[in-house]
């Protein structure tokens, strides 16, 4: 054999495996986008399926806006559960699992913390019980969705796509998993059910006096826009004999910074809301503007929706409604139906409680009552781990709550939470899209079994109003509401709840005008009804009130640019501080520094240089301002941090304006220096960077990091084919346009009731969760550029007819 043709030879067998790895590696990817294709919703066609009392039809426009058209309403309950489940099925199985405490079956260990904080709530007992005791037409209601989830589910030729990633299958959604998403909802809404702002005020009131801890809490008039009521009193700096930090036992402030994260404006879960009067439109009828902030993801948290049936009381016998829905409930969460059109903002009452448990020194099984001494029930929660044996949490549970936590004093606390208890959840949250006018709207409030909103509402005669929503809010006796209490005394701690006279509302004030964005607003004995879970600084209601008394007239277009606005009205102030701060300083950092903040654009806007160092430089100061104070608590107590959802900008103000040497902290030699050690900070630690002071914008800052919740699991290449583009996002927290990486908002919606073909509805992250979807990421250009997008579903690409299976 000649070396050529053994060379040949070789070259044939290499050619052969190259072929063969190549028909092989053909047959890899053909049988995986089979798979993945497999499970795209179905968008065409008819299926005959069980249980239908007629056929609906679903269409889907080019943005897959999903218009469900029905004869009954528990038709439209079941359709729109078969497209929630083929669209959105793993972003349902999430939140009933992330509420549940059972994630971790799902996607393994690194769910576990998560879980053990939820699980001790019990979740889906409280559920369990909460669907047992509802209206039988409610139940059917449920019943109807899960029985369309399931056949959605059953109808994919494979299962959803990030099953077969994680290696799982999908379990049947039930009817009491509807109640778990709006668990989901409470933990969001409530500090994650584990209050433990609470605990923090009170390890502040144990190591500080009582006057400077209700200085360094207090709230800020000069930010504050209640709809009723008084501004708060300036806040009071307490005097050298209260209380001085020159005479102030040392702390050690390792740990201090980290602990003001919560002092600083963290993003949070909010919303802006607000309405004007038909006194105020051409059209006559109000206007609505809602965009609830909430972290987000892909896909996003709601699915555009439409839904037409039959209604007697309805404009011309046809109910037609249109907004967002949720997948995971039969509801249309905001939207308009022809009559009404109604948003939500987080209401940020005290809807949490410790309360103090007592045991009995011979049997600690025993804990005080009013009446005695009761038991304390003992449960052993086996969570699921993905991989790994179960993990067993043992849960105390007391008649107020799980004991969760301990007092500064080491008495044991448990939780009293309104959405640990099954009178807090049902759907009659549905019953808005039949509601006829602002007034009926406000009735139905007091019975929504939800976490307490705000809820505004605009009819089409030009009435306009506002609430609270939610059927639980407690009535407080005997109690500190800020502070663990005692709630053995008879007669004290919840007694019932608030009764609909009771709950605070405005309709159709004089000026037209409506504003709500997670702030106070109420006073007196509304306030002390709702109570303070952490109102909002104020800044971002003043502004869009600001903003609507600008102007005579409106369109929703005109409340989409409040909606847009990204005026830094709040830091103006600290920007002619920093140049006066600065102003005889000759080293060159702080002379660029000063330079580049000189021409105030006013805009968290992505190119701005000048708001992100003005931003930067009124962190240092708070920091440097509040790190003495949380020293000393920390001090005593290692765990502490500054009390979530309460900034300090009131205090931090005050104490740079009137520059009292008691509560400086002793390493500065006067306030001055203080200053100009902040902006020193500033300009070191941003003028480092590449580039240096003059490229630090705030997009740089500020991306937009709208992910899906499984893209850091796979290689980065591939995980950002099922994200959002990462794209720098004008905007802030204390503006009416709140941007942060992966939160802001979720969705911007306005609309004059009865006349929705003006309505514009944006949404970030897409319709579909699928990226082989034609509904993946539909729409997300125009939420970033806050392009308008239609509220009204365009012409139909797509219809499925579901139709009652015969027999």
């Amino acid at each position: 054999m000649t070396a050529h043709t053994r060379s040949t030879g070789r070259w044939r067998m290499l050619r052969g495996i190259l072929l063969a790895l190549l028909a092989l590696l053909l047959s890899a990817f053909a049988t995986g986008w089979w798979l993945l294709a497999g499970s795209r919703a179905l968008l065409d066609g008819k299926r005959p399926l069980p249980g239908l009392g007629a056929s609906v039809s679903i269409s889907r426009d080019a943005l897959g806006t999903v218009t469900i058209e029905g004869k009954s309403r528990s038709d439209i309950s079941y359709a729109l559960g078969y497209v929630h489940a083929q669209e959105r099925y793993f972003a349902m199985d999430l939140m009933r699992r992330v509420a549940a405490g059972e994630l971790s079956a799902l996607v393994g260990p690194a769910a576990l913390k998560l879980d053990l904080n939820h699980r001790r709530h019990r979740l889906r007992a409280v559920v369990e019980a909460a669907y047992a005791q509802l209206p039988a037409a409610q139940k059917l209601e449920l019943d109807r969705y899960r029985d369309g989830v399931n056949a959605g589910l059953t109808d994919l030729r494979v299962r959803p796509w990030e099953y077969m990633l994680l290696g799982s299958k999908p379990q049947p959604w039930r009817s009491e998993d509807t109640a778990l998403v709006i668990a989901a909802m409470y933990l969001d809404l409530n500090g994650d059910g584990r209050n433990e702002r609470e605990l923090h005020i009170a390890q502040m009131r144990a190591a500080l006096p009582g006057p400077l801890v209700d200085f360094l809490l207090a709230p800020d008039p000069d930010w504050e826009a209640p709809l009723k009521g008084a501004l708060s009193p300036a806040p009071v700096i307490p005097a050298a004999d209260v209380f001085d930090l020159r005479r102030a036992a040392p702390a050690v402030p390792q740990g201090s910074l980290a602990a003001l994260a919560s002092a600083l404006d963290p993003a949070r879960p909010g919303s802006n809301s607000f309405a004007v009067a038909g006194t105020l439109t051409s059209s006559g009828a109000g206007i609505l503007a809602n965009d609830m902030h909430l972290g987000l993801r892909v896909p996003n948290i709601w699915f555009r929706t439409r839904l037409r049936y039959p209604d007697p009381h309805a404009p011309n016998g046809l109910r037609d409604v249109n907004g967002v829905s949720l997948p995971g409930t039969p509801a249309v969460v905001v939207g308009s139906n022809g009559q009404i059109a109604w948003g939500f903002t987080n209401s940020y009452g005290d809807w949490l409680d410790w309360v103090r448990v007592l045991r009995d020194p011979a049997d600690p099984g025993r804990y005080k009552v009013p009446e005695g001494w009761a038991r304390i029930e003992s449960h052993d929660e086996h969570i699921q781990v993905k991989g790994r044996p179960d993990t067993l949490l043992k849960v105390e549970d007391t008649r107020w709550g799980p004991i969760m936590a301990k007092d500064t004093d080491g008495t044991p606390l448990a939780l009293a939470w309104i959405g640990a208890l099954p009178r807090g959840y049902n759907v009659e949250l549905m019953q808005l899209e039949r509601m006829p006018d602002v007034v009926s709207a406000l009735d139905l409030a007091p019975r929504l079994g939800m976490p307490p909103q705000n809820l505004l509402v605009a009819d089409s005669a030009g009435h306009v109003g506002w609430t609270l929503a939610g059927n639980s809010i407690p009535l407080r006796v005997g109690i500190d509401p800020q502070l663990p209490s005692d709630w053995t005394k008879p007669g004290s701690g919840w007694q019932g709840w608030a009764a609909p006279a009771q709950y605070p509302r405005v309709e159709n004030p004089a000026d037209g005008r409506l504003w709500t964005a997670n702030n106070r607003t109420v006073d007196g004995d509304a306030l002390a009804l709702l109570g303070n879970g952490g109102h909002d600084l104020g800044a971002r209601a003043q502004q869009i009130r600001d903003d609507l008394r600008a102007r005579a007239g409106f369109t929703p277009a005109d409340l989409l640019d409040i909606q847009l606005d990204n005026r830094a009205v709040l830091l103006s102030r600290w920007q002619q501080l920093l140049q006066q701060t600065l102003a005889d300083h000759r080293d060159p950092a702080l002379q660029q520094l000063r330079q580049l903040s000189a021409t105030w654009q006013g805009h968290a806007a992505i190119d701005s240089v000048d708001y992100r160092l003005v931003r930067a430089f009124r962190s240092k100061v708070s920091q440097a301002v509040l790190a003495p104070f949380a020293a000393q608590v920390k001090r005593r107590y290692g765990d502490f941090s500054w009390p979530g959802e309460n900034s300090a900008e009131a205090a931090v103000w005050a104490l740079i304006q009137a520059q009292p040497m008691q509560l400086l902290d002793p390493k500065y030699h006067d306030w001055p220096a203080l200053l100009v050690d902040a902006a020193r900070q500033t300009a070191t630690e941003l003028g480092q960077q590449p580039g240096g002071l003059a490229a630090r914008t705030w997009g740089e800052h500020n991306p937009s990091e709208i992910n899906h919740p499984l893209s850091a699991a796979l290689p980065h290449w591939l995980g950002r084919l099922i994200d959002m583009p990462d794209q720098p996002l004008p905007g802030d927290n204390n503006m009416p346009r709140v941007a942060a990486p992966g939160f802001g908002a979720s969705e911007r919606f306005d609309v004059a009731p009865g006349h929705e073909a003006q309505g514009i509805l944006e949404m970030p992250g897409g319709q579909s969760d699928h990226p082989l979807s034609p509904y993946f990421g539909a729409g997300h250009a125009d939420w970033v550029k806050g392009r308008p997008t239609p509220l009204l579903p365009g012409s139909a690409q797509h219809t499925l007819i579901l139709e009652p299976a015969a027999g």
